[in-house]
């Protein structure tokens, strides 16, 4: 038997967490300064509920913007709920922390990406980990795109070491 150490996994975890950590601090303080974020996720996710209308116009994938105007927002193991408003009609939205592809923060360039988690996988509540991994380019697997207020393209070649984020 091959004791393997699956470090692609790990690291996603430990950046999952960074994501996690700040919607758990706009939960208790709420967003601070100018931070905003923008949140990818697969509407196709088994866990992900979201209004019949939305799932019909976007039926893989979503872009949401948590910044003036959402609500209830909580926060459990597995995901968050938040009120949003869609073309002014008030939703409550739950989105897995599994289902989330892009977690982006424009008003400090800020943003991780991760490996879209194929549905029957996220599917055994005990396996979830929030698996994926960061997006990959070059020879650097584990990479933080940065952005300028823009959502983060999956297909971007503008993708940046983390020690470029690392003071000197």
């Amino acid at each position: 038997m091959t004791d393997v150490l699956d470090y692609d996994l790990m690291v996603d975890n430990a950046l999952r967490g960074v994501m996690v950590s700040a919607i758990e601090l706009v939960t208790r303080e709420g967003l601070p300064g100018d931070h905003h974020f923008y949140i990818t996720f697969r509407t196709d996710h088994p866990r992900a509920r979201v209004g019949d209308d939305l799932k019909d116009k976007y039926p893989e994938e979503i872009t949401v913007v948590m910044q003036h105007q959402f609500w209830d927002l909580t926060v459990d193991d597995k995901g968050f709920t938040l009120g949003l408003s869609f073309n002014q009609v008030p939703q409550t939205l739950y989105i897995p922390f599994a289902a989330v592809t892009a977690f982006v923060d424009p008003s400090v360039k800020f943003g991780l990406q991760f490996r879209p988690q194929a549905a029957n996988d996220a599917e055994d509540d005990d396996e979830e980990t929030g698996g994926g991994a960061l997006v990959e380019s070059g020879d650097t697997p584990h990479q933080i795109q940065p952005t300028d207020g823009e959502a983060p393209d999956a297909d971007s070649d503008n993708v940046v070491a983390l020690d470029h984020f690392r003071k000197k």
